[in-house]
């Protein structure tokens, strides 16, 4: 929601995990000849399998979420009920569970791990010294907004699918936030400030994937502005409250991230984000 593009949402025999997530393009199988002709046939290894399509998912898997989600749209945001089914059924029946959810952020994963890395470097060596690995250190005493403004291409490289739209759009709306949350104009920040500029960040990454798979053009919402943004607000902070959650639990275990664990840090984040997501929801649907 927000500035994300709205599409129809994927179809329903779209693999629960795309098959482009965590492939490595860049590297070929080893023929095992080392450039020797004759080298003898029967010694050399078996060709690699063919790469495995993956199977199709239940073609109905988003309808439970898309219809809950919108008798909550229908109902002005009163219907908590049907928030948190769909809540909850986005998770463990549309995604596969919390593990999966999270494997589906795709390029967001990377953002944030980016985003992170650069915070987490930002605090401990000065903004100064993190903005020169991106030629940016003229930035240094600028606004943080503008800053982050600049990093754009870097934290969010390409915006050609809609996985790469879903995390350069969350890193827009991001800097939007940092206005309301008092953090647009600094110029450096503490490792709270850090926290809440990632959690803003997971957070409309985690709204955005979650509208975008429930397909936001089939869900019908209030035709008055003023309730449709209530509705959309209620959903951005119910994410927001398990994002902080999650978060708080990763530091307890990890309070000081290097930069090789940064990746499975964020993971991590994500993963416990949506089983925060599934509780919540159940909680609220029992209500």
């Amino acid at each position: 929601m927000g500035t994300s593009t709205a599409y129809g949402g994927p179809g329903g025999d779209t693999p629960l995990i795309p098959s482009w997530l965590g492939s490595d393009p860049g590297s070929e199988p080893d023929s095992g000849q080392d450039g020797d002709p004759s080298a003898d046939p029967d010694s050399l290894p078996a060709p690699p399998d063919k790469p495995s399509i993956p199977q199709a998912a239940d073609p109905q898997r988003f309808s439970v979420a898309r219809n809950n989600f919108t008798r909550f749209a229908g109902s002005g945001g009163s219907d908590r009920a049907s928030l948190g089914r769909a809540v909850s059924g986005y998770v463990s029946t549309s995604s596969g569970g919390a593990r999966q959810a999270t494997q589906r952020m795709g390029a967001s994963r990377g953002a944030g791990a980016r985003l992170l890395g650069f915070l987490s470097d930002a605090n401990a060596r000065g903004m100064r010294e993190a903005l020169k690995e991106f030629n940016l250190d003229s930035m240094a005493g600028r606004p943080i907004s503008e800053v982050f403004v600049a990093l754009a291409d870097h934290i969010c490289p390409g915006a050609g699918t809609v996985d790469e739209g879903i995390a350069r759009e969350a890193y827009i709306e991001t800097i939007i936030d940092l206005a309301d949350q008092g953090l647009a104009a600094l110029d450096t920040f503490s490792p709270e400030q850090m926290d809440t500029v990632f959690e803003l960040y997971a957070t409309h990454a985690i709204e955005a994937r979650i509208c975008n798979d429930i397909g936001t053009k089939v869900v019908t919402m209030p035709s008055n502005v003023q309730i449709a943004h209530q509705v959309e607000k209620q959903l951005r902070d119910f994410i927001r409250g398990a994002v902080s959650d999650a978060l708080t639990r990763a530091r307890e275990s990890t309070p000081n991230v290097t930069q090789t664990q940064v990746l499975s840090f964020v993971d991590s984040v994500y993963e416990s984000a949506f089983s925060i997501l599934k509780s919540l929801g159940d909680a609220e649907a029992d209500q």
